[in-house]
C-alpha cells in the first residue's frame, strides 16, 4: 500500500465495535506513515506542547498549524496495537501518565519502553475517523469535557461521543518541489538553525543507538553547504551528503560511531549503518568510526584523523573512495578492508589489514606486520548515490567502470559517470508491495527503495540491462513463504546497492540470484555490480534459507557484502542450530567474478563455494558456526567440519588476497574443522596472506588450506600462511 493514500481509501469495512480491533483496521494505517490527528469535537489537532520531545511533555489539543509538533507516526507492535511516535522525538510517544487505569489519566510524551500504557488500538469508525483505546486501561483517548480550549488530553471510559473521535490525515513530508521520499528520510539544508538540526539528529540517535534488531530505518541527508553539528550514527541509519563531491557538504563537528551502548566499548556488534559523500572537519582533529560488519564508509573526506575502534574489541569493516587527510588508526580491529582511497598514513594491525588501490597505504609486509597491499584494483565500479543539482533537482549518479585504479574517483574534480533524473525511478516507500515494485521494473523504471521493511510475496525480477536498484537507510526486503527475494537476469550493467535481505520464517532455497543457471554471456565491458548488499538469516526473527546468494552471471563485481547467519539475537529463540538454518552463504558459478570485501559468517556447511574460473577475492572475513552441537553433526562425509572458502575441483584459475577464518565452537569446544580453505592443487589457483584463529581456544582449525599449515594454538593466536601453493 502507498504511504500517502488517505486513510479512508484504505479501509475495507465501515464501523467497528468499541474496543474491537480487526486486521482491516490495522492495515488501514500506512506502516510508519505520519499523520495529523484532529479532534472531531473541536477541530483542533493533537499537539506536543511547546514542540517538546522530552519525557513528560504534555500532549494537548491545539489549533492545527502543520508543524512537526502535530505529526504522529502509528507504528504497529504486530499484535493489533500501535505505539504512537512524536515527530519531535520519534523515540517517545503517547503515554498515560503513571500507568493510570482511571478516568482522567493524563496523556504525555514518554520514551517508548513497551508498556501497555503506551500501546493503543486504532478503532475505525468510518469516514477517516478513529477512536483510540489504551491497552492498559481499555479506556479511550478523550478531550476533557469536549472542550474547545488548549487542554491536555486524557483517557476516559469509552462513550462514543465526538470528544473521543479523531480524524487521521496523512502528512506529506516532502518539501515543495522535492520528491516524496516517504516518512523515514530526513533532509537538512544549511539555512536551518543548527539547534533544530541537532535536536532531530539527537532524537533519531536516541531511538537507534541500541536498536539492533528493530524495524525502524532512517536516511539523513544534507544538502550542499556547511553545518555545525555532531552526527552520531546509530543502527539502521545512513547519513549522506547530496553533493556530486564529498566536499560539497562539510560538517564542522563529527560524523561518528561509538560503542558506549555495549560496554566495555565493544564495537563487534556495531552493524547496519553508514556514512557516505560527506566531508568532516572533526572537533579536536580526529573522528571515530568504531564499527564492524555492514557499516560502510564511502566517499568521505576527513580533514583530520580517523579512529576505527572505541578502546574495546572490533572485528572488521570497510572504507572506499575516501580521503583521510591525517592518520587512520585501526586500533583493535581484527581485519579491515580499504579500497581505492587516499590516506595520510595508517597505524595499527592485528590479524590482517587489506589495502587495494589505496594511495598512502603501508607496504605489503604480511605477516610482520600483517599488511596485505595490492597497488591497483583490476576492475571496479563505485556505488551509485543520490544527489541534487544546482537547480535543486534530484538525481542518482552512477559512476563509470574503472580498470587498474587507485585513489578516489573525485580527487581531480567530477568523477566520471552518468546522472539519472529522479523521474526515471520508482520511489518505493513503506507499504509498497512486491507487485508495485515489479510493475515499475516491467515499465522500465529504476528503483529507489526508501528506508523501511518490505515484505515480499513475489520475487523482484530485474530483467532490463543497466537497471539501478538503490536502497536508502538500510532498506530491508523480507521474502515470505519461502520465495527468492530478488533475481537478476543475465544482462549487462545492473547495479544493486544498499539493501539488507532478511530471510523469512519459511525457508527459501535462495535469497538472491544473479543470472539463471547456465548463464554464459560475457559482461566484461559492463558488468553487474552489487554494493553494500547484506544478507541476514535469523536474529530479528526465525529466518531460514539454504543459500543466501548465487552468482551465475559472469564478470559480476561484489563491492562489500556481509552474508550472515545470526549468532546472537535479542530473543534466544531466534537463533540455534536447528532454528535459523542455513547451509551456504555464497555460491559463485559465473566466470571472472571479482569480490572486494567479502564477509561470510556462521553458515552450517561450506560457507563459500566458488565454481567459476577466473575468480578474484580481495579480503575475506569468516567465522565458523558457533553453535555446532557435536562433531558428528558437522561432518563433510568423512572430513571433520566444513571449509569456510572452497574453490571447486574443476577450477583452473582463481586468486585471493587477505583471508581470515576464525573458530569459536562455544557449544562444544572439542569440535574441529579440518581446514579453513579448500582448493585444487593447480598452478592457476593461488592464495595470498591467509589467517586462521581459534578464539579463546574454543575448538580447532587443524590446517589453514587443504592439509597445509599448522593447527590453531591456544591463546587466540593467529596462524599465518603467506601463500598457496
Amino acid at each position: 500500500m502507498k504511504t500517502r493514500r488517505r486513510v479512508t481509501t484504505l479501509l475495507a469495512a465501515a464501523s467497528v465495535l468499541v474496543g474491537t480491533m480487526t486486521a482491516t483496521a490495522e492495515a488501514a494505517i500506512a506502516p510508519d506513515g505520519w499523520y495529523t490527528v484532529a479532534a472531531a469535537s473541536s477541530g483542533k489537532c493533537v499537539d506536543a506542547r511547546g514542540a517538546g520531545g522530552s519525557d513528560g511533555t504534555v500532549v494537548q489539543q491545539y489549533t492545527c498549524n502543520q508543524t512537526a509538533s502535530q505529526q504522529w507516526q502509528f507504528q504497529s507492535t504486530g499484535d493489533g496495537y500501535f505505539r504512537v511516535n512524536a515527530r519531535t522525538n520519534p523515540a517517545a510517544g503517547w503515554d498515560v501518565k503513571d500507568v493510570s487505569a482511571a478516568d482522567g489519566g493524563l496523556l504525555q510524551l514518554w520514551t517508548y519502553g513497551g508498556g501497555a500504557n503506551q500501546q493503543w488500538q486504532a478503532v475505525d469508525e468510518g469516514n477517516g475517523r478513529y477512536h483510540f483505546v489504551s491497552r492498559n486501561s481499555g479506556k479511550c483517548l478523550d478531550v476533557p469535557g469536549a472542550s474547545a480550549g488548549d487542554v491536555q488530553l486524557q483517557q476516559y471510559t469509552c462513550n462514543g461521543t465526538a470528544a473521543q473521535s479523531f480524524m487521521l490525515t496523512p502528512v506529506n513530508t516532502s518539501q515543495p518541489g522535492q520528491p516524496d521520499f516517504g516518512p523515514n528520510v530526513v533532509i537538512f539544508d544549511p539555512s536551518m538553525p543548527s539547534s533544530t538540526i541537532q535536536s532531530r539528529l539527537n532524537s533519531i540517535f536516541a531511538q537507534q543507538e541500541r536498536n539492533q534488531f528493530g524495524g525502524q530505518r532512517y536516511a539523513v541527508m544534507f544538502k550542499p553547504g556547511t553545518y555545525a553539528n555532531d552526527v552520531n550514527v546509530g543502527f539502521y541509519t545512513q547519513v549522506l551528503g547530496l553533493g556530486l563531491s564529498p566536499d560539497a557538504v562539510n560538517i564542522n563537528g563529527a560524523v561518528h560511531v561509538e560503542a558506549d551502548w555495549f560496554p566495555p566499548q565493544n564495537a563487534t556488534q556495531n552493524f547496519w549503518r553508514g556514512a557516505e559523500n560527506l566531508s568532516v572537519t572533526p572537533n579536536g582533529g580526529a573522528d571515530r568510526w568504531a564499527v564492524s560488519q555492514a557499516a560502510p564508509y564511502r566517499r568521505m573526506h576527513v580533514r583530520g584523523d580517523l579512529q576505527l575502534d572505541d578502546g574495546g574489541w572490533a572485528s572488521g569493516g570497510w572504507i572506499s573512495d575516501s580521503k583521510i587527510d591525517g592518520q587512520v588508526r585501526s586500533g583493535s580491529q581484527q581485519q579491515w578492508i580499504s579500497r581505492n582511497s587516499q590516506f595520510g598514513s595508517w597505524n595499527g594491525s592485528n590479524w590482517n589489514m587489506v589495502f587495494a588501490g589505496v594511495q598512502g597505504a603501508p607496504a605489503n609486509t604480511f605477516p610482520t606486520p600483517p599488511y596485505t597491499t595490492v597497488g591497483q584494483t583490476p576492475v571496479v565500479r563505485e556505488k551509485p548515490f543520490l544527489s541534487i543539482d544546482s537547480a535543486g533537482k534530484y538525481q542518482v549518479f552512477v559512476p563509470s567502470l574503472k580498470t587498474n585504479a587507485s585513489g578516489t574517483t573525485w580527487a581531480n574534480g567530477a568523477a566520471p559517470g552518468t546522472s539519472l533524473p529522479i523521474d526515471q525511478f520508482y520511489i518505493a516507500k513503506p507499504g509498497a508491495t512486491a507487485a508495485d515494485l515489479n510493475a515499475a521494473l516491467a515499465a522500465g523504471k529504476n528503483l529507489l527503495v526508501t528506508p523501511g521493511v518490505y515484505h515480499l510475496n513475489q520475487t523482484l525480477r530485474v530483467t532490463r540491462p543497466d537497471t539501478v536498484v538503490l536502497g536508502l537507510g538500510i532498506a530491508t526486503l523480507i521474502p515470505d513463504n519461502g520465495i527468492t527475494a530478488m533475481t537478476v537476469d543475465d544482462v549487462d550493467g545492473v547495479k544493486v546497492a544498499g539493501l539488507l535481505i532478511d530471510a523469512g520464517t519459511t525457508s527459501s532455497a535462495t535469497l538472491m540470484q544473479v543470472g539463471p543457471a547456465g548463464s554464459a554471456a560475457n559482461h566484461a565491458a559492463n558488468p553487474t555490480s552489487l554494493h553494500d548488499v547484506f544478507f541476514r538469516i535469523g536474529g530479528a526473527a526465525v529466518g531460514k534459507a539454504a543459500t543466501s546468494l548465487v552468482v551465475n552471471s559472469g564478470n559480476v563485481i561484489g563491492d562489500h557484502l556481509w552474508i550472515w547467519r545470526a549468532d546472537h539475537a535479542e530473543r534466544t529463540e531466534y537463533v540455534g542450530w536447528t532454528t535459523n538454518t542455513a547451509d551456504t552463504g555464497l555460491i559463485v558459478n559465473g566466470d571472472d567474478v571479482t569480490m572486494y570485501g567479502l564477509f561470510v559468517e556462521h553458515y552450517q556447511k561450506t560457507q563459500v563455494v566458488w565454481n567459476g574460473n577466473g575468480g578474484r577475492t580481495y579480503f575475506f572475513q569468516n567465522e565458523m558456526p558457533y553453535d555446532v552441537p557435536n562433531q558428528a553433526s558437522w561432518m563433510n562425509g568423512s572430513t571433520p567440519g566444513f571449509s569456510a572458502y572452497k574453490v571447486g575441483p574443476d577450477v583452473t584459475s582463481h586468486e585471493a588476497w587477505g583471508l581470515g577464518s576464525y573458530c569459536y565452537f562455544s557449544t562444544n569446544p572439542s569440535v574441529t574443522s579440518a581446514h579453513a580453505y579448500e582448493a585444487p592443487d593447480t598452478p592457476g589457483v593461488r592464495f595470498h596472506d591467509m589467517v586462521t584463529v581459534s578464539l579463546n581456544y574454543q575448538g580447532t582449525i587443524t590446517h589453514v588450506i587443504n592439509n597445509i599449515g599448522p593447527a590453531t594454538p591456544p591463546g587466540t593466536k593467529a596462524v599465518n600462511l603467506v601463500s598457496y601453493p
